[in-house]
């Protein structure tokens, strides 16, 4: 079977390792957009303490860190995943009860977080931390280099037979691929030049250096962004700063009150679902030219933020949106920060310590469109509240910025399923690409593949075409 993979990043990556994997000839179209969510993702998998009201949601994201181990065996290579443990900190203890019910109910489903412990001195882990926080220990939570990830996926793929090819891809009502190179377009959606080369199996080079969610429009994916939808951040940013921006780049609404409406209250760190998707500028551009057609039997569209526009021809209306992440990635010269835990505040941004004397910050939740800058406001706002967790971190180097467009599927779920009898989308995970990403694209190499998907997709079906 011949199959189509629209979209590089963790998903797509992952769908086509399993397709590859089970013999499928398979083509993954690299967009090269700038803002790309897989590249900006922090790499927290700890699904446990999220979603408490809703199961499905819950479901697909624990399924996904159980994916995790497997997969490291079977790719053979360090792709940063490491169980460094998670601590959930808060000013006052009586915070940390709603989170530890949440955690004791969920065990013996998920014995693989380990048994959560108290933990009165949460700086002797994580030596920056305020002093002034107490602490529970999810010794089972991991973290991930995202970008390490979908290489291996990639080079996997590759290996085994599958072809990258660099440009935009768009369908035709019928569901076939055309690829499009992508316009250099400085300043407009499509700013970030690319070829057409295919990348062949003994092409490692290039598949190490492909990136970008390839998709019908303008240049960008997503982040660490949703993530930190927690109070304290957007919240506070609003009220200090937001006068003073414009109003497409105000940070999104959110935060506990936010989620507690929607009845996620009991939630460490989730957002509340959008309703609706918002207005905001940046719409995709569909790139001109006929394109050259791409033959395929099935196609699955992991094209990120831009799946909508991508299925748009489809008939279909997926109200798919990207929500931008900022983070800062600090240094800490001669500190072995690779074993430090993960830092999840009720309020405040999320910690996470990496090899190299790294530790990440982050992030913003903001719907401004597909919109992959790096901002001062942005960034002022993650160190403001990064400081607050962690003062420590005051010397620290600032040694690299990140921006991406986490994809977001505004009626709540992710998306998984077919929307023709041909075409098959996988998309909207939201703060939750890396933890659930390789998974996804399992299930969508299941379902092109004809097989029983590992799970129940009913809760995550999209609208079909007409």
């Amino acid at each position: 079977m011949r199959v189509v993979v629209i979209g590089s990043g963790i998903v797509g990556a992952g769908a086509a390792y399993h397709l590859s994997r089970r013999g499928a000839a398979v083509t993954v179209v690299d967009g090269g957009f700038p803002g790309e969510a897989t590249q900006a993702g922090a790499g927290i998998v700890c699904p446990w303490v999220d979603h408490p009201e809703d199961d499905d949601w819950y479901r697909l994201t624990r399924e996904g860190a159980r994916h995790y181990p497997g997969l490291v065996e079977e790719l053979g290579e360090d792709i940063g995943y490491a169980k460094v443990g998670a601590l959930l900190v808060a000013e006052d203890p009586v915070d940390l009860e709603p989170v530890r019910a949440l955690l004791r109910r969920r065990h013996a489903g998920a014995p693989e977080m380990g048994e959560v412990v108290d933990v009165p001195t949460p700086v002797e882990l994580f030596p920056p931390l305020s002093d002034t926080l107490s602490a529970l220990l999810v010794p089972g939570a991991a973290r991930v280099d995202g970008r390490s990830v979908r290489d291996a996926l990639l080079a996997a793929a590759v290996a085994r037979g599958a072809e990258v090819r660099t440009g935009t891809a768009t369908l035709t009502p019928g569901g076939q691929v055309l690829l499009h190179p992508t316009e250099d377009q400085p300043g407009g959606p499509l700013a970030s030049p690319a070829s057409s080369r295919a990348v062949s199996p003994g092409d490692t080079a290039a598949v190490s250096g492909a990136a970008g969610s390839a998709a019908a429009g303008t240049g960008a994916s997503e982040t660490a962004a949703q993530k930190a939808a927690r109070p304290g951040t957007e919240g506070a940013e609003t009220d200090r700063r937001g006068a003073a921006r414009p109003e497409a780049e105000r940070p999104a609404a959110g935060g506990r009150e936010a989620a507690e409406a929607a009845g996620g209250g009991d939630s460490w760190r989730q957002s509340a679902p959008v309703a609706s998707a918002p207005s905001m500028p940046g719409v995709c551009k569909t790139p001109t030219g006929e394109g050259v057609p791409i033959e395929a039997d099935r196609v699955i569209v992991a094209a990120g933020a831009w799946t909508g526009e991508v299925c748009r021809p489809l008939g279909v209306e997926l109200p798919v949106f990207p929500r931008r992440g900022q983070i800062l990635h600090a240094t800490l010269e001669g500190v072995d920060t690779a074993w430090w835990p993960i830092i999840l505040p009720r309020q405040g941004p999320y910690l996470l310590g990496f090899p190299d004397s790294r530790v990440v910050i982050g992030a913003t939740v903001e719907d401004v469109g597909f919109a992959p800058r790096v901002t001062v406001g942005g960034l002022d706002e993650v160190i403001e509240a990064g400081l607050r967790v962690a003062p420590g971190l005051a010397g620290a180097t600032v040694s690299e910025t990140r921006v991406g467009l986490r994809p977001v599927y505004a009626p709540g779920p992710a998306l998984i399923g077919p929307v023709t009898d041909r075409v098959v989308v996988a998309t909207g995970l939201s703060a939750y690409g890396l933890t659930a990403g390789p998974f996804a694209g399992e299930i969508a190499a299941a379902l092109v593949l004809g097989e029983r998907p590992p799970i129940d997709i009913t809760p995550y079906l999209p609208p079909r075409s007409p």
